[in-house]
């Protein structure tokens, strides 16, 4: 039977599941900063970008069932989990560069997005200034205006999740005494980005899954149905009985969207 972990009791305690044996790991070297990558298997490349004070460790509900779906390529954003900053202030359009960068440098031509509220959106930003690279983006959970975003209230499960991030964050990052001043510079970054107008929506021209919760704390259900109807290749699909923390709370729920996307936008079998 289906454990579920709607409160996330159980990440706050231990986690998500450990990352299996990589592949290959390693960092890439750029303007300033080193960005942490992992890869798994081999065959048609997803890249997995996870949302914002996180790090790749969270997708570890979701490594399993991609076993069959090629090689899978994890990420930590420029100053999360093992990847460290430079000076400059955080921005999207600088973290889609490091995943650019990354894949450069494993040779993947063209590969699909999968995106967690903060790496969704650096999954559009990809979409729009490389969509000769991007075969898909399955956008979970994120705005790209300030208007789509809900105004904050602090719930027991989101205390979870960022007491969670906190520890993570103290074993893995170079500056582990430092969370309280990460948090607010990405707190500064999600206050005034990204701001897509329809006209920047309208033209993503890869395919999208606009992804949203039916409980999701930090987005409003408006604003994922008007994502779908500006992004032409868009499609909005509603998962039910979880918040912004699907992955977590019912991976069933969110693979099953997930796999599904996938198989369209980068099939793997023949």
């Amino acid at each position: 039977m289906q454990q579920y972990d709607d409160d996330l009791r159980q990440f706050e305690a231990r986690g998500a599941p450990a990352l299996p044996p990589a592949a290959e790991q390693g960092y890439v070297e750029r303007d300033g900063a080193r960005i942490w990558y992992s890869t798994y298997g081999a065959g048609a490349p997803v890249v997995l970008l996870h949302g914002g004070l996180g790090h790749s460790g969270n997708w570890g509900y979701q490594l399993a069932p991609l076993l069959d779906a090629g090689r899978r390529v994890l990420i930590d954003s420029r100053g999360h989990g093992r990847s460290t900053r430079d000076e400059r202030p955080y921005s999207y359009e600088v973290m889609a560069s490091d995943v650019l960068a990354v894949a450069d440098m494993l040779q993947l031509q063209k590969f699909a997005v999968v995106g967690w509220s903060d790496g969704a959106c650096i999954g559009l930003v990809l979409a729009n200034r490389a969509p000769e690279r991007i075969a898909g983006v399955f956008f979970f959970a994120c705005n790209m205006d300030p208007s789509g975003a809900t105004e904050f209230e602090a719930t027991p499960v989101i205390d979870r999740c960022f007491a969670r991030h906190r520890k993570d964050y103290a074993e893995l990052s170079a500056t582990p005494d430092q969370f309280d001043d990460f948090v607010s510079a990405v707190s500064e970054m999600m206050s005034t980005q990204p701001n897509y107008s329809a006209g920047d929506l309208a033209e993503i021209r890869v395919p999208v899954a606009v992804v949203q919760a039916e409980k999701d704390e930090f987005i409003k259900w408006e604003h994922a149905q008007y994502l779908a109807r500006s992004i032409p290749a868009a499609d909005l699909i509603a998962l039910e009985h979880v918040s912004h923390f699907a992955p977590l709370q019912r991976p069933d729920v969110f693979n099953g969207a997930m796999l599904a996307f996938l198989d369209k936008v980068l099939p793997t079998r023949t």
